[in-house]
């Protein structure tokens, strides 16, 4: 379970925050006026954080390539010569 503490107290008692962060693992909320506005996490934790997002990101692009596989499927590589035949005379190259 995570922790929430103001940005002044994180101030006040950074080394301890900082220790429990690093040595315990326990995350932190930052907030200021009781707002929430970053967090404070292990570096374990960002790095998990950073592969699961670019697993999500990978999956998504994999996604994309499918449908518009799906959706070129149709078209056929004369039709695509003649398209790529036709956008070349018409830029005049």
């Amino acid at each position: 379970m995570y922790r929430i503490i103001g940005v002044t107290e994180l101030q006040r008692r950074f080394r301890p925050v900082f220790d429990q962060v690093t040595k315990e693992n326990v995350p932190y909320v930052l907030t200021r006026g009781s707002r929430p506005e970053a967090a404070l996490i292990s570096y374990e934790e960002f790095l998990r954080f950073m592969r699961l997002q670019e697993q999500q990101v990978l999956a998504r692009f994999d996604q994309l390539v499918t449908r518009m596989a799906e959706q070129n499927a149709v078209v056929s590589e004369e039709e695509v010569a003649g398209d790529v035949a036709a956008a070349r005379a018409e830029l005049g190259n």
